[in-house]
């Protein structure tokens, strides 16, 4: 019973972009199981785990997801493969772990076996250097989105987190926004590469020819960097690896040059296996944690950790 009056009395922004009418609003809120079903499989990639994690047939947790798509009049899993949720699917996901946070706050507590789901965008970088620890503190299980800073507030803008680590000080409708410090990075390289391919140092010409490394098509910061010191945007030979340990490795074999957490290539750079192309040019980005206000008082102790860590490990 709790669950139903929860989910008929949570806020209902995450559900006004989905062209639902308000009864079938209302009764999506009130159908739980079927909620349920539609958030495991998205969490778990498949419907045969999915039912299994509920402990009920295959066809029973298809039938429930037919029930809500009809009754929604949108598609809310993609059969794939691989299988995964709609925008509209993920905000009803999201929808439902949010009513579960609350509802963990006002019993004082949640069953440990069905502790909610704390969905939050955080990039690799933060995660990798600084951001893993303050998890710990989370009231109920993770599920990380890893989205680059500049690009996580949409995924909060959307519904589909409660909270994102961002590099965008505005706070969207229904959000606060907390500073929380700059993240430095340098522009690193091998010696070998460094003497390769920027002999007289860095400059419009050697950036265009020399591959730089690139985590993925939302990365920004080599670009970012190379117009802080040509004031122009150059393109440039991109080795793309998506991982922040990976990206540090391939560094240090000399695959590229690229722009690395301080925090994470300090000892390479006391040790002289990498240099700073330019060590007066750093670049610091700002991050900011943005939290739904209506998750607010559940994720206090998460954020009180944020808070902490960063307090330790950014700049100010």
């Amino acid at each position: 019973m709790a669950s139903s009056f929860g989910l008929a009395h949570a806020d209902r922004r995450s559900l006004s972009k989905m062209n639902i009418t308000y009864a079938d609003k209302v009764f999506l809120m009130l159908d739980y199981p079927a909620l349920r079903a539609l958030a495991e499989i998205i969490r778990r990639g498949s419907f045969e785990a999915a039912a299994h994690a509920l402990a009920i047939t295959p066809s029973a947790i298809s039938q429930r997801i037919r029930g809500l798509e009809d009754r929604s009049g949108a598609v809310l899993i993609d059969r794939g493969p691989p299988v995964r949720g709609t925008e509209a699917g993920l905000r009803l996901a999201a929808h439902l772990d949010q009513v579960r946070l609350l509802e963990s706050t006002l019993t004082g507590g949640f069953h440990p076996a069905q502790p909610p789901v704390i969905r939050i965008a955080m990039n690799a970088d933060s995660l990798a250097t600084w951001a893993m620890t303050p998890l710990t503190a989370a009231p109920g299980l993770i599920d990380l989105v890893i989205d680059d800073q500049d690009h996580a507030l949409d995924l909060l803008r959307n519904g589909q987190v409660a909270a994102a680590l961002t590099s965008d000080s505005r706070p969207i409708t229904g959000c606060d926004s907390i500073p929380l410090g700059r993240m430095r990075y340098r522009a690193t390289a091998t010696p070998e590469f460094a003497e390769r391919h920027f002999p007289d140092g860095p400059d419009a010409g050697s950036l265009s020819c020399a591959p730089a490394l690139n985590f993925n098509s939302k990365d920004g910061l080599q670009d970012r960097w190379i117009r802080q010191m040509t004031g122009r945007r150059i393109a440039q030979p991109l080795q793309r690896i998506p991982s922040s340990q990976a990206f540090a490795e391939a560094t240090r074999l000399g695959l590229g040059w690229g722009m690395n957490p301080e925090a994470m290539i300090a000892e390479d750079l006391t040790m002289g296996r990498l240099i700073d192309l330019a060590p007066e040019r750093p670049l610091d980005v700002p991050l900011y944690w943005q939290i739904a206000r209506i998750s607010t008082d559940a994720l206090e102790p998460l954020t009180r950790a944020i808070r902490e860590a960063a307090r330790i490990s950014l700049r100010f």
